[in-house]
């Protein structure tokens, strides 16, 4: 490179200086020497080497001891380069006849540290020009300049809003410069996120080169234009016996501490932090609620529905009543909206509600009246109702012969609540018969069943006997011998039904046949009036006639 029209060496700061001799070796060469001008043009010699004697000699000049190094060829290197080495050096060859020298300029490039943005705001204030930080770049050569950015952009000064100030301060024993740049700034509520960073450009042995600082984020503070108020719950419905916690915040930086909370019911404002907590809430606590700065400006309000639901059987709990009484049964639903109720009898979920107009003991059991509000969580309730149907034993008695005619069996049906104790006797010994089956106990009604072979009449007594009364009924039984007929049990309903039905049929044939031999008796009452008169004097005989049999078979009776 030339400077100037003169060859130019660009070395790094504290690196070696190469300068080679620009001359050609001229014949009859005795020495050649290195110098250095002055500002004022005098020269300063530092080497000398003989092309004879091949010795080097180095002068005693204080800035370059121990730093050079001249070669065979005239080549100069200056060892551990400085800003003070930027000079202008001379080559010199001598002859016998002639003094050849050739200049060269030494540049020397220093690189600065990256830039540090140092002494930073804590924080910045919207409105408000405050001074930033400053960005120092040091040790560079030769002197850099410095740019901030925001954002990845430069920052332009600005009147009363970016106002920068450089500074250039030389080491006057280093000859290095170090520049700071403060900034000075006046922030808006955008500004907060934003990345501030310096770029320090300097010159290099290649050209120009930048370096950047770290990026930096400053703390914008801001006052609150909005508040907002907020319900922290866990379920998106709240019911009674819920807490509800209530959140207001406001959009400035640092956000407000401290809010005024207006509950439903309360006069005035309940100053407080950001949150307030009520436990086990009530249904009265419905209403709106509202949230505001302490100086009551920039308020915010929400709404809250505090869900509930009563439930009411009557009647509930253990209730006694007679078989056949009636007893009506209502379940009275109380909700902030529409409930889904259902209800459950002995672990099984019924169809409709009950309904009991003439109770039977299939009707007792526990009732289950159960709520739901739909979309609440967890909002259920639910009441029961044990219903327990007494009634006094009642006893029917059946017979049958076995198919083996060698015994018969007597079933003694029982009903009733609680469950009667049955015993069997004898009429006339009064003996207990112990041999009894007992079916199941269903619905209020079982049986007991014996299985004797009387060789006489005898007459068998079924008791049964509950905490309500005791019941006796007695049944005639013949002895084995003495064919009788057999009587069926008791049937379920389905048998009955189809019994009823043949009985409906059968009533219908002989109402049927009635009516026909009705009208076969007036058809035939008519014929014997018409022929009544003609034969009035047969008529007399013949009754004559059945006069005198029937007195024969009255004496033949009376006989008999």
């Amino acid at each position: 490179p030339l400077a100037l029209g003169l060859y130019t060496v660009n070395a790094v700061y504290g690196d070696t200086i190469t300068m080679p001799c620009r001359l050609e070796v001229p014949d009859g060469l005795m020495f050649g020497k290195w110098k250095y001008e002055m500002p004022n043009g005098s020269p300063v010699f530092i080497a000398f080497r003989s092309s004879t004697k091949k010795n080097v000699q180095y002068d005693d000049v204080p800035d370059y001891k121990d730093r050079l190094s001249l070669s065979e060829n005239y080549t100069l290197s200056i060892r551990n380069a400085r800003i003070s080495d930027e000079k202008r050096f001379v080559c010199m060859l001598v002859t016998e006849d002639d003094v050849s020298e050739e200049p060269t300029i030494v540049k020397v490039f220093k690189q600065p540290s990256q830039p540090e943005i140092l002494h930073q705001a804590d924080f910045l204030e919207t409105e408000k020009l405050q001074m930033l930080g400053e960005c120092v770049a040091r040790d560079s050569y030769p002197e850099g300049n410095v740019t901030w950015y925001k954002n990845g952009r430069v920052l332009q000064p600005v009147e009363e809003v970016v106002v920068i100030n450089l500074q250039k301060i030389v080491n006057k024993s280093t000859g290095l410069f170090t520049m700071t740049s403060s900034l000075q700034y006046m922030p808006t509520k955008q500004d907060a996120n934003a990345k501030f960073s310096c770029v320090v450009t300097y010159y290099g042995p290649s050209g120009q080169k930048t370096i950047q600082s770290e990026p930096v984020v400053f703390d914008v503070h801001y006052p609150t234009e909005k508040v907002t108020i907020q319900v922290l719950s866990q379920s998106s419905t709240i019911k009674e016996g819920d807490n509800i916690t209530l959140k207001c915040s406001g959009n400035g930086n640092p956000p407000p501490q401290e809010f005024l909370f207006y509950i439903p019911g309360e006069a005035e404002g309940i100053r407080s932090s950001d949150t307030y907590i009520m436990t086990d809430v009530k249904r009265n606590a419905t209403g709106e609620y509202k949230c505001s700065l302490t100086d009551k400006s920039m308020m915010d309000s929400t709404t809250i529905t505090v869900h509930y639901l009563d439930l009411q059987l009557t009647p509930s709990g253990e209730v006694t009543k007679q078989i056949g009484e009636a007893l009506p049964v209502s379940c009275t639903i109380s909700s902030s909206r529409n409930a889904t109720v259902f209800w459950i009898k002995d672990n099984t979920r019924m169809q409709t509600s009950p309904s009991f107009s003439s109770l039977q003991y299939q009707d007792a059991g526990n009732y289950i009246c159960e709520t739901t509000l739909q979309e609440v969580e967890g909002l259920k309730k639910s009441k029961t109702l044990k219903l327990i149907v007494e009634g006094k034993p009642q006893i029917k008695m059946t017979k049958k012969t076995n198919t083996n005619k060698m015994s018969k069996t007597i079933i003694c049906h029982v009903e009733g609540f609680p469950k009667p104790a049955v015993q069997w006797t004898v009429t006339g010994s009064g003996s207990i018969i112990n041999k009894a089956k007992e079916t199941k106990y269903v619905n209020g009604k079982f049986s007991s069943k014996i299985v004797i072979a009387p060789e006489e009449n005898v007459t068998l007594t079924c008791i049964a006997e509950n905490e309500l009364e005791r019941t006796v009924t007695s049944l005639n039984v013949s002895a084995i011998s003495i064919p009788e007929y057999d009587e069926p049990e008791d049937r379920n309903d389905d048998n009955s039904e189809k019994v009823n039905d043949q009985a409906k049929l059968i009533v219908g044939i002989v109402v049927g046949l009635l009516l026909a031999a009705l009208v076969a008796g007036v058809v035939y009452w008519l014929y014997v009036k018409k022929s009544k008169t003609a034969s009035k004097h047969v008529d007399k005989d013949l009754g004559n006639i059945e006069e005198n049999k029937k007195l024969e078979e009255n004496n033949h009776k009376s006989e008999t």
